[in-house]
């Protein structure tokens, strides 16, 4: 028998990976975790492949005991993170123990939390991605009572290192909280509003309640365009900055369907997707202008970051004879 990971209090949670790539040619949105660095993150702190399969919480608190001991990370927005009642680090790996509570409450300043097992869990795939499609009814969304079976079958992982606060991995962790500043590049239809695109930049915009995976909805100055011109349906990114007629935004995230006709002002960046899926309705978000050049100078810059990580997870594995799953 497996190993298992069984929740005890499940508020939103869904296993998830990095998306569904290669398939917009197929009319298939990409999903996949809305803040993909978090998510890249804990697999790595875990010793797992980026894309291994984890657990994404939005909003809810969520508890879960395991079968055995597991090695853990918790990324993504603020929570409180205890084992049995005892504070645990985020952005860190730290052991639980066979038959120990882990429970993640109170997330805050951000929406989502990512939670990562070493050996990672079993998961159902589709067109080689097990990220939920709400269009196709795909994915698996967990809920009090269910277990997860853990892939990897695993000797105790009993580390005295990890308890002490001198030992760290330390990633890169990112900024959390309003107003998020989001970047975005100039998009195909820029030209189309005159001077009035530059009030994308000039004051925040607020996300509505309307907002999902699909896309935020933002309300604010929204630009005009000026001319009048027909848009025929086309494909759109994800990230695509949308001008619908009303008086909202509408940036397209990864559940968003790969053709549109609304006119696209700007398009949001890699990096900038990852805050993007963090932000509340309600919470304000400011957008920044950036270069092409600059855009991919900082995916860059993150892509190096998570590889100097990888390194570092890798020589701590080795010396603490911590096996690594095989990717």
């Amino acid at each position: 028998m497996p190993d298992t990971l069984t929740v005890t209090r499940a508020g939103h949670a869904v296993v998830q990976d990095l998306g569904r790539f290669g398939r917009s040619r197929s009319g298939l949105p990409v999903n996949g975790a809305l803040d993909q660095y978090s998510a890249r993150v804990a697999n790595v702190l875990t010793g797992n492949a980026e894309n291994a399969p984890l657990v994404e919480l939005t909003a809810l608190d969520f508890g879960c005991t395991t079968s055995a001991d597991v090695l853990v990370a918790i990324t993504g927005a603020p929570a409180e993170v205890t084992v049995d009642g005892s504070r645990r680090v985020r952005w860190e790996p730290f052991t639980v123990h066979a038959g120990q509570t882990l429970r993640i409450e109170g997330i805050r300043d951000g929406l989502r939390v990512y939670l990562a097992i070493h050996g990672a869990v079993a998961a159902t795939y589709l067109l080689g991605s097990c990220a939920p499609d709400t269009i196709l009814g795909f994915g698996r969304r967990l809920h009090e009572g269910d277990e997860l079976a853990l892939t990897t079958r695993l000797p105790p992982l009993e580390h005295p290192v990890f308890r002490h606060p001198v030992f760290r991995l330390r990633p890169p962790v990112p900024r959390f909280g309003e107003p998020w500043t989001v970047d975005v590049t100039d998009g195909p239809d820029v030209a189309d509003f005159g001077t009035s695109a530059g009030r994308l930049y000039a004051e925040p915009f607020t996300v509505t309640a309307r907002s999902n995976h699909v896309g935020l909805r933002l309300a604010g100055p929204v630009p005009r365009r000026e001319t009048t011109g027909e848009i025929l349906s086309r494909g759109v990114p994800v990230g695509a900055v949308e001008v619908p007629a009303g008086d909202e935004l509408l940036v397209l995230h990864r559940g968003r369907g790969v053709t549109a006709g609304y006119p696209v002002l700007a398009v949001v960046t890699t990096t900038g997707l990852s805050a993007l899926g963090q932000a509340r309705p309600g919470q304000a978000v400011r957008f920044r202008r950036r270069a092409v050049e600059e855009a991919v100078a900082a995916r860059i810059a993150q892509h190096h970051a998570i590889r100097a990580l990888h390194r570092r997870v890798s020589t701590v594995f080795d010396a603490l004879r911590i096996p690594v799953p095989v990717h």
